[in-house]
C-alpha cells in the first residue's frame, strides 16, 4: 500500500479508507477487521444500549486489533434522547483518540473531545456546514454526497460537485463519503480534493460484517436504482434500500396530510435491526446507498481494502499517466505537422 495522504498521517493508518459508523453494523468484529486491513474501523456508539456496554465493546475491539480505530457518536434531537454526555464520557475515559461526530449542534461534544486530545472527524452534507465545523475546531470533514446511505441532507448535491466545492472552502483534510466502493472512487476522490474515502454500504457486503448473509447478498443483487428517499416530507431525508417496507413508507408519506406518526411503526429501529440480524430483507428498513450498483462480491475487509488501493494506484500511475503522455504526443505531432 503506497497511497499516503494527510489522512493516513493524521490517523496513523496505512490506507486512506474509513469505515462508516453504521447503526447495528459498527461492532467490534467489523471495526477490527477494517483496522487490521490498514483502514480505520469505526464502532457505532448508539448500537450499544448503555455507556457501560460501549466501554465493553471498545475493550472487545482492542482485543481484536492493536491498530487505530475510532468511535462514531451521532447526536440527534429527540423527545427522549439517549444519554449522549454519558456516552461521550465513556469514549474519553476509554482512551479513544479518534471520534467521528455527526448530527446537530455538536459543539459542546467537539470541545470536550478536543480537550481530551481526541482527533475529531465531523460528518457534513453541505459546504456551509463543513465551514462551520472547521470553525468549531474539528480536525477532519467527512463530506457526504447525495449518493450516500443514511441522511444526505436536503440540498441534493452529489459528490462530484460537493467534494471539490468543500475543498475550495476549507483547509482541514476532507474524507469523501457517498457512492464510493472501489479503486475508481478512491482515485476520483483524491483528484477532487479529498484525502481519503469513507465507505458504509460497501463494508456491509464483507465477510466480517455482523449482519445476515441474506442481507449481504441482497446488497450484491441490487443495482444503483434500488434505493428510496424517505422522510423527505419531514425535512429529514434518508436513503434506504428498496423493499416492501420502504415502498410502503414512500406511498404513505406521499398522501395529502401524511404525518410521521403514520409511518412510525414501519421505520422503527428494532425492525431494521431484525432485518439485518435475522436475514428477512422485508422485515424493516435496510439503509443502503446507490453504491449498491458497484458491489458485486462479498470479500474479506483485507481483500477489499487491498483491492481498492491497488486499483487506485493502477489508475493514478497507469491510465491517467498514459492519458497525459498521449496528450503530449498529440501536441508534439500536431506541432510537427
Amino acid at each position: 500500500m503506497a497511497i499516503r495522504t494527510r489522512i493516513t498521517q493524521l490517523l496513523g493508518i496505512e490506507a486512506p479508507i474509513v469505515q462508516g459508523g453504521m447503526m447495528w453494523v459498527g461492532r467490534a468484529e467489523l471495526a477490527a477487521a477494517v483496522s487490521n486491513a490498514g483502514g480505520l474501523g469505526m464502532l457505532t456508539t448508539l448500537t450499544q444500549p448503555t455507556p457501560d456496554e460501549l466501554r465493553r465493546e471498545i475493550e472487545r475491539c482492542r482485543s481484536l486489533t492493536d491498530r487505530p480505530f475510532g468511535v462514531n457518536l451521532t447526536i440527534l434531537p429527540s423527545v427522549n434522547p439517549p444519554p449522549y454526555a454519558d456516552y461521550r464520557d465513556a469514549i474519553i475515559d476509554s482512551g479513544i483518540k479518534i471520534v467521528e461526530t455527526a448530527g446537530s449542534r455538536p459543539q459542546a461534544f467537539v470541545e470536550a473531545f478536543k480537550a481530551a486530545g481526541v482527533v475529531v472527524l465531523h460528518k457534513c452534507t453541505s459546504v456551509r456546514h463543513a465551514v462551520s465545523a472547521e470553525q468549531m475546531g474539528v480536525d477532519v470533514i467527512s463530506i457526504d454526497g447525495f449518493e450516500c446511505a443514511g441522511h444526505p441532507g436536503e440540498d441534493d448535491v452529489p459528490g462530484l460537485v460537493l467534494i471539490p466545492a468543500t475543498a475550495d472552502n476549507i483547509r482541514i483534510p476532507i474524507i469523501a463519503s457517498g457512492g464510493l466502493g472501489d479503486g475508481r472512487g478512491l482515485a476520483a476522490a483524491l483528484a477532487l480534493g479529498a484525502e481519503g474515502i469513507n465507505m458504509g454500504t460497501r463494508f456491509c457486503a464483507t465477510v466480517e460484517a455482523p449482519i445476515h448473509e441474506n442481507v449481504k447478498q441482497f446488497i450484491v443483487n441490487n443495482d444503483e436504482r434500488a434505493t428510496h428517499l424517505i422522510f423527505r416530507r419531514f425535512k429529514n431525508t434518508g436513503r434506504v434500500a428498496k423493499n416492501s417496507i420502504s415502498d410502503e413508507v414512500v406511498a404513505i408519506s406521499s398522501r395529502p396530510g401524511a404525518e410521521f406518526e403514520d409511518i412510525r411503526p414501519l421505520v422503527a429501529g428494532q425492525r431494521g435491526r431484525a432485518a439485518l440480524e435475522e436475514g428477512d430483507v422485508e422485515a424493516g428498513l435496510i439503509w443502503a446507498g446507490q453504491v449498491q450498483g458497484l458491489i458485486h462480491d462479498i470479500p474479506t475487509c483485507e481483500a477489499l481494502i487491498s483491492r481498492i488501493v491497488a486499483e487506485a494506484e493502477t489508475i493514478i500511475r497507469g491510465r491517467l499517466s498514459r492519458v497525459l503522455h498521449l496528450g503530449q504526443d498529440s501536441v508534439g505531432k500536431h506541432a510537427i505537422g
